[in-house]
This record gives C-alpha cells, structure tokens and sequence, in this order.
C-alpha cells in the first residue's frame, strides 16, 4: 500500500506532465494557426510595351501589355476570376486592363501579362499634362482592381476578395518604370464553400 507522501508526489507528476502536454499542444496549434493565416500577396509592375494604336476617331487609343510579377505567399493555392484594372491619370479614368481568370500555386511566384487600352479622348483631356510629363520623362499613374477567388485547404474552399491600389511612375516615352507603390489587402470569407 502506498503512503499518503507517495501518493501526492505521483498526482503532482502526473499533473504537470498533463500541463507541459498541454502547453505544447497549444504552442503547436498556435504555430499551425500561425502558418495557415493568409496572407496578402505581392505585385509589382515589372514593364509596359506599347502594343498596338486604333484609330477611334477623332482620336487616337493606345493599347498596351503590362507585366506584372505576381507573388503567393500562402500555403495554399489561390483561384482568381475574371478583372478589370483601372487606370488613372490626374483623378481621371484613363482606361483598363484585363485581368482573365486564373489560378496561381502555393508558395509561388508567375508572370501575368495584362492587355491595356487608354482612351484617346482621355489622353486628349490630359494633352498639357502628359505633354509637361514627357518634357520631364516622369508620369504618374494610379490603378486599382478588385479581385474575387477562392483558396482551397484540403476539401474546403474559402472566398476571399482583394483590394490593389498602385501608384506608378513612368517614363512617359521609353515607357520604363521609374518607381512605384503598391498596396494590397486581403479579406477572407468565413463562410465555407465544401467541395
């Protein structure tokens, strides 16, 4: 028969074996939820190529090919639809990109060429001011798009929409990108798309 002393000092091992399991348990499960939160992924504008002139008269549209490198960060494949990116200049609408929909693997970094229009009635608008930019070689520019898909974890898809605003400096005649700043911002959905 054991003595009360013995007794004690078994349910005092026992008891903080149970609590180290149970620190480590919640160290692990904090670590997982750690790993797994999304994250924003990265753009940036890596070139812009002058692709092609229409004739719309009485003025003349641009069209273009943006190259934007596009990082994931997330453990999980991402699913995007269909966008359209647009383009300011002075506040003004200056034209689009098209986003077409696709998908990007975890952990991963691609190349997505975007085709461009600028309106030429617009850039008439603003002749003055990309004039005095070309005489300086440096042109602002905003862009903004909204981006809905899905992440898949396991047998589970999650909606989430993205926010991307970029300012961008160009030179306005070799069409070189001189600076820019780019923000993106993640919401996830809580409601969970089985599949």
């Amino acid at each position: 028969m054991a003595s009360t002393g013995e007794t004690k000092r078994r349910r005092s091992t026992v008891s903080y074996k149970s609590a180290a399991i149970g620190a480590a348990s919640a160290a692990a499960a904090a670590a997982a939820i750690f790993a797994v939160r999304p994250k924003d992924p990265t753009f940036q504008l890596v070139s812009i190529n002058l692709s092609s002139f229409h004739l719309n008269l009485p003025v003349l549209d641009l069209e273009l090919t943006l190259a934007v490198h596009v990082t994931n960060p997330n453990i999980v494949p991402v699913r995007y639809s269909p966008a359209s990116v647009s383009i300011f200049y002075a506040g003004s609408l200056l034209g689009s990109a098209a986003l077409e929909a696709g998908s990007q693997p975890p952990l991963s970094c691609s190349l997505v060429y975007l085709p461009a229009r600028l309106n030429g009635l617009q850039l008439a608008h603003h002749a003055a001011g990309i004039l005095a930019d070309a005489a300086r070689r440096r042109m602002s520019l905003d862009a903004a798009v909204d981006i809905a898909g899905d992440a898949r974890l396991l047998f589970w898809s999650h909606r989430f929409t993205l926010r991307l605003e970029s300012h961008v400096l160009v030179d306005p005649i070799f069409l070189d990108v001189i600076d820019q700043d780019n923000h993106s911002e993640t919401h996830l959905s809580l409601s969970i798309m089985q599949q």
